[in-house]
This record gives structure tokens, sequence and C-alpha cells, in this order.
């Protein structure tokens, strides 16, 4: 069935707006400007308050929420489902799950480009697909372990990419570089365990998804903007870029703004692109479908790839190609997106209704989380 002009428009808000994300975050990165207490130029290296911003973003779901509620409240006839009420702790746990997960991507993004932080994102399904058979006791079909093997084949091969490109870089140490993949993979295993978490304990009580994106946002906000006090103070010698060498030097942050407000359009680009990228998602699945969802996340990928390259961010590397494309396979057969090629084979009939079986369960699981985004 050929897509309305609707569905159209929500796919491409979902792919442009989940670019600029990432792209906007990235471009952040890349500005210089004086800081506080006389400090002369250096980079705009701020990855918590880069968290911030994004939590806001996400807290706006709530007040989207509510707008489009009283509006459907106003017709004759509402048809909007606000679900049912539940204890706002409940999102506590895969809130802080989501704060920490964020921070780390941040703090891995100053590391490393801005295309092989979308590829190596790709590694959540490894460990989704773990958790999910260890605590949700769901039993994973042949093809979504075979996903999982090739997944990890991907992995490996953006990761030599970007050993091999740091090589020539001079601009970026090499040990950087790694540690950024390095950290963008842990924090998957953090938006796992996030997943896991909703999926137990939050989904079931019928929550709209826009409310439960809002309510994480908001706890995410609260708690990440009160911990950027201790920052402050926590000096953490040379893994910190900013001049007081402290975990987080929010006031630095500010008086760099001050000096280059372009980089509040970068902030503004990276918060407001988050909200819609969240809502188009969630409209995307429940209009569309949640593979639709899942496909067009994975284009995204390419979106800021080609965009990087263009924007001179990166240079060519043959292997992010090879390495995208076997992410992509393998996440397609953990997703269950080579069930319509296999119907149409004259062979395990089957194995093909007991894997169908599952996958909505599946895709619930994996299209709950965000972008960000899932940051």
């Amino acid at each position: 069935m050929a897509w309305t002009k609707y569905q159209l428009f929500l796919a491409a808000m979902m792919l442009i707006t989940g670019s600029i994300n990432t792209l906007s975050a990235k471009w952040a990165d890349m500005f210089s400007a004086p800081g506080c207490y006389g400090s002369p130029n250096h980079a705009f290296s701020h990855p918590f308050v880069q968290a911030v911003g994004m939590f806001l973003g996400e807290l706006s779901c709530l007040v989207v929420f509510h707008i489009l509620l009283c509006h459907d409240r106003r017709k004759p006839e509402p048809t909007m489902d606000p679900g049912q009420s539940f204890n706002p702790l409940l999102f506590l746990p895969p809130a802080l799950c989501d704060m920490l997960g964020t921070s780390i991507m941040y703090v891995a993004l100053n590391m490393t480009s801005a295309s092989s932080f979308q590829m190596l994102r790709g590694a959540v399904i490894i460990f989704t697909g773990l958790l999910s058979v260890a605590f949700l006791g769901r039993r994973l079909q042949p093809s979504q372990w075979i996903g999982i093997l090739v997944t990890i084949i991907g992995l490996v091969v953006v990761g030599l990419a970007d050993f091999l490109s740091g090589h020539g870089d001079d601009s970026r140490k090499l040990s950087e570089v790694i540690t950024g993949d390095l950290l963008i993979i842990m924090a998957q295993i953090i938006v796992a365990v996030q997943m896991v978490l909703e999926e137990k304990f939050v989904y079931k009580h019928n929550v709209h998804p826009l409310k439960a994106v809002g309510t994480e946002g908001f706890f995410g906000f609260v708690i990440l903007t009160l911990l950027l006090i201790p920052m402050f103070y926590i000096h953490v010698g040379s893994f910190a870029d900013n001049p007081r060498q402290v975990l987080e030097d929010a006031l630095d942050a500010f008086c760099q703004i001050g000096h280059k407000p372009l980089i509040l359009l970068a902030l503004l680009g990276n918060t407001v692109s988050i909200a819609f990228f969240n809502f188009a998602g969630i409209s995307v699945t429940k209009e569309i479908s949640a593979t639709t969802r899942m496909v067009l996340d994975s284009l995204r990928t390419v979106v800021i790839w080609v965009m990087s390259l263009l924007l001179g961010w990166e240079v060519f590397h043959g292997l992010q190609i090879l390495g995208f494309i076997i992410l992509l396979v393998g996440t397609a057969l953990y997703n269950g997106l080579h069930k319509p090629l296999m119907a149409k084979l004259p062979c395990c009939p089957g194995e093909q209704r007991a894997e169908e079986g599952e996958a909505p369960e599946r895709e619930r699981l994996l299209g709950a989380g965000k972008a960000a985004n899932e940051s």
C-alpha cells in the first residue's frame, strides 16, 4: 500500500531531524572560543552540558503530549488515548540509564567521527538481545543469533576503519579514537539495560509514548542539571579538555557561547531536533510500522556519513562502507527484515510463522528506545 502524504512527511521528519541531532552535536564539538577566567581559545568540550540540552528536548515531548491531549479533548468525540495513570518513579531507573548512557556517548563523540558514532550505536542489538534472554525470558530465533554475530563482525570492521584512519590524522590521537569507539560500545550496554527495564516494568502500564519520553527527559534534565554543580569541583586531570580540568565546567561553556554565539545555534539544533525526532519516531511506529522506524534509523547513518564527507569533517574510507553494510545486514537479520524475502521462497514455512509470532514483541522492545537518541 502506498504511503500517504502525511506518512511521507513523518518519515522525512524522522530522517532529517535524526541526522541533524548527531550532526549538530558534532558541530558544537568542533568550535573553539575563549572561556572564562581569561582562558585562551580552546575547544568546546562540554558533553554533560550537551546532554542537559538533549534531555530538555525530551522534556518538551511532555509539553507536546499535554498540548495534543488538550486539543483532542476539545473535539466532540476525543480519539486520543492518554494511557492509564502511573507512578512517575517507574521511569527513574531507565532515566538514570538514559542519563549515564547519553553522557558517555557525548564524551565519545568528542573523540571519534560522527559517522562512526552513529554506526557503532548498532551494537545495542547485541546487548539488548542477550539481556532480553537473561532477564525477560525471551527466546531468540536462529536468524537473530546470526544477526548478532554479523553485527559483531561489522563493529570490528568499523573499528578497524577508525584505527587505520587515525594513523593518518594528525589532529586526533589514535588512542582517543579507540577510546571513543570503546566508550560508544560501553554506552550501548547501558542503553540495552534501559530498554529491558522499560520493557519489564514500564510498558505493561499502557503509558503514552510521548509521555514516557517526556517523563524520562524530566528526570534526566533535573538530575543532570543538579550534578553539574559537583562536577564543577571534581578534578579529573588531562581527561578533561576544559582549562580548569574538571569533570564539567558549565560556566566555561556559557562563556564560550557568549564569545561565539554559533555554538548556541548548534546546541539548540540538538535540543529541538531530538524533540521532533522522538515525536516523528513515535508517529512513524503508530502510522506505518516499527520496522519502518528501524529502517529510517539505519538510513540516517548514511545521511550523517555523507554530510560529514561533504562538510570536510571526515576523510573517505572504504572500510566504513563495508562495516556499515555488514551492520545493516546484522540489524536486518535481528529485526526480521529478511522475512518478506523468505516468504517468497518455498521452504521452511513453519519456521517462518514461528518467527513472525515474536516479531511484534521484538519490534516493541527495540522501537521503544530513543535516538538518542537515543542520544
